[in-house]
């Protein structure tokens, strides 16, 4: 089955080569299809790693593998199998998981605690050790490749290869931050919903850099939502080898972290609306702000609420200014909320505010706003100082196409 690029995708950008990071692509053949689905990227040694994983609890042994080995803080190699998620396979998907990052390390000649692993497609089926190592006998002699090789490869359902790059001056040093995403389906935000990596040749401490890596991921990857569905597999990565000489990142109180930080966010931020713009059969981009509401958290429950409403995402989808569906998913919301006090609006136009639509309110400019690509929502509770953002897209006949013959 093939599927058109979406109507939001983006080009991918330059994105310079990282020092100490060497990505190489081959053809495991996980599926009958004709490209690359093995990625395997190698670390200088004294690469430092982070990483977060999806709150399934049915997490694949992939998931279970980076976990265990996350808190060593050091990685020599990442390998990213696409077409086969190898979740729910019990021991064999250990197995399978054991035989890849043995065969990785042997090869490095480094411990396989050092070697991580994602893998990404269809649930329930053990990847095939034959192909995975075959594959990787390939990978071994590959010439190296650039990121947006990368990015193809470990794409599913994707109709893009998705990166971004940033950068941040460290004392002296300026250093480069690049990153690269997957994800269409079956995201929602219960982590970070996809597998994405980020590579930079920055000098920072394991702990601080994962102390930064979770704060982005909470302002970023976990404010989107394409389906309400959080994947056995989700992942994300950071690996910083050291390359750019600047003096170690060890605690926020260094000169240059918040610099760091700031750009890490910045990263995150773009890649994860990338995986919104690539949504199942998206035709929208939809950012949905809350305010008013009596903390932050409750703000987010309300917008995340918002978001994956059904009849939300269809009446954006039809250019139907029917805000009155976002009132009904304020209401379900669970959280508190006071009629009387609700304020909605569309792009810039104030439709309702205390419980009432506004004195002469005219829909056309909403509807002339919903027939854009990025739409915006904004809603205030009116309780409190509690607001969040969060982005999605609309619901079209094409997620139900593209899901109702994944497996074909």
């Amino acid at each position: 089955m093939s599927t058109p690029t979406s109507l939001l995708a983006r080009p991918f950008p330059a994105m310079p080569p990282i020092a100490g990071v060497t990505p190489r692509v081959a053809r495991a053949r996980y599926k009958n299809w004709d490209r690359c689905d093995l990625s395997f990227i190698t670390f200088d040694e004294g690469t430092a790693v982070a990483g977060v994983t999806t709150k399934s609890k049915c997490p694949s042994p992939e998931v279970e593998w980076c976990r265990e080995h996350l808190p060593t803080g050091t990685a020599r190699a990442l390998v990213v199998s696409a077409g086969n998620a190898n979740a729910f396979t019990g021991h064999k998907g250990r197995a399978s998981v054991e035989a890849v990052t043995a065969k990785a390390a042997a090869h490095l000649g480094c411990t396989v605690g050092e070697v991580f692993v994602s893998a990404t497609g269809v649930i329930g089926v053990p990847l095939p050790i034959d192909k995975a190592e075959a594959g990787l006998e390939a990978a071994f002699t590959a010439a190296p490749c650039g990121w947006e090789d990368i990015a193809a490869a470990i794409s599913t359902t994707d109709t893009f290869p998705k990166g971004a790059m940033t950068q941040a001056v460290i004392g002296d040093r300026t250093v480069t931050l690049v990153g690269v995403i997957k994800g269409s389906g079956m995201i929602a935000p219960d982590m970070a919903t996809m597998l994405g990596y980020v590579f930079t040749d920055a000098a920072i401490a394991p702990a601080l850099l994962q102390q930064m890596l979770s704060a982005a991921n909470t302002a970023t990857f976990s404010c989107i939502t394409v389906d309400s569905d959080t994947s056995t597999s989700d992942t994300v990565l950071a690996f910083a080898t050291g390359r750019a000489g600047n003096a170690p990142l060890v605690t926020f109180a260094d000169g240059g972290a918040d610099a760091f930080q700031a750009a890490l966010i910045d990263l995150c931020r773009q890649l994860s609306h990338l995986v919104v713009r690539d949504g199942e059969g998206a035709s929208k981009f939809i950012e949905v702000s809350v305010a008013g509401a009596v903390s932050n958290q409750s703000a987010h429950r309300i917008a995340l609420s918002i978001a994956n409403s059904p009849l939300v995402k269809t009446a954006i989808a039809g250019e139907d200014a029917n805000w009155g569906r976002v009132v009904m998913a304020v209401g379900k919301a669970g959280e508190p909320a006071e009629r009387d006090l609700l304020a909605i609006r569309f792009g810039t136009t104030q439709v309702a505010e205390k419980g009432l639509p506004v004195d002469g309110y005219d829909e056309a400019p909403v509807a002339a706003h919903l027939k854009g690509q990025d739409i915006n929502i904004g809603v205030d509770i009116g309780l409190g100082d509690g607001r969040a953002t969060v982005w999605t897209c609309d619901l079209t006949h094409g997620y139900i196409s593209i899901n109702a013959d994944y497996r074909s």
